[in-house]
């Protein structure tokens, strides 16, 4: 990735972050939890849609950021952001997503020949533009997904509230308790007593979801999905660390106060709810109904 918008000192580091707990990082969910729980409850299908495409789209802005530099180039922001789209919708009507894969790989190879970018770069561009529709829209398409199940709204603010909870289990344990670092050269703010606090706070707040509004749950699965989920959410924030490093950038936006931005925010979510998707189906059995439904 090219390296731009660095943070980075005279030495080639990153300057250390503040050890202090920042309560902003708490604000944040404290206002999105309840207008989610409202989205997903109590707005119609195409309301979760139109907000999960939104997420999509300004999140994909962002990782093609890191490679593409601060302003972006229009044309591939606005064909990854097609791309994005059309495997959504793709998976959304119940057809086999990798369908898709074909026609997209084509229209960004060809797009190369447009593009007003150095020809040397053709092979990394091309790269960044497919790994973006995957790794941010692919992901992220699954959250409708999941409301389609019976019960699906519950099951849905549930890896929400799941993935939530480790994030801030390891945030506040990691900035209270951490000693040990986790992964030095990748994060190294990150700590073994953090991951140990996410995994046990999204465990609790598995079995308090249980015990509020998913009986369907048995303890087992509390038990497995806290752990499996909250350790796919440490995954997918130390992948999104990794590439951040490698673009030389401290945070991929400034959107949210204390966040940075909608990558920085749900980059676990990108590994937590494919998982949590795949559980449903292949462990308890559930079918996913109807996508497209208004």
């Amino acid at each position: 990735m090219t390296t731009h918008q660095s943070t980075q000192d005279a030495s080639g580091h990153f300057p250390r972050a503040s050890s202090r707990f920042d309560p902003r990082r708490l604000i944040l969910p404290l206002i999105f939890v309840p207008v989610l729980y409202v989205v997903i409850a109590h707005v119609p299908p195409v309301g979760l849609h139109v907000l999960v495409l939104s997420a999509v789209v300004l999140t994909l802005r962002e990782f093609y950021q890191l490679h593409f530099g601060p302003q972006g180039h229009g044309l591939e922001l606005a064909l990854g952001s097609a791309l994005t789209i059309a495997l959504i919708v793709a998976m959304h009507l119940g057809g086999p997503a990798g369908a898709m894969l074909a026609p997209l790989l084509l229209v960004v190879l060809v797009s190369r020949l447009f593009s007003a970018r150095a020809s040397t770069s053709s092979l990394d561009d091309s790269g960044i533009l497919v790994l973006g529709v995957l790794y941010v829209g692919f992901t992220l398409g699954h959250l409708p997904l999941i409301r389609t199940f019976a019960g699906g709204s519950a099951l849905l603010f549930f890896v929400l509230l799941v993935t939530w909870l480790g994030d801030t289990g390891a945030y506040v344990a990691g900035k209270t308790l951490g000693r040990h670092k986790l992964a030095p050269t990748i994060s190294p703010n990150k700590t073994i007593e953090g991951l140990i606090g996410g995994l046990l706070l999204a465990v609790l707040g598995a079995y308090a979801a249980k015990l509020s509004f998913l009986p369907i749950m048995t303890p087992w699965d509390c038990l497995v999905l806290g752990l499996g989920l909250g350790a796919f959410g440490a995954l997918g924030d130390l992948v999104e660390s990794a590439m951040k490093r490698s673009a030389g950038v401290k945070d991929a936006g400034h959107l949210l106060i204390g966040h940075g931005g909608f990558l920085d925010r749900l980059d676990s979510l990108l590994f937590t709810a494919p998982a949590f998707y795949y559980y449903l189906v292949y462990v308890k059995g559930l079918a996913p109904g109807r996508v497209l439904a208004w």
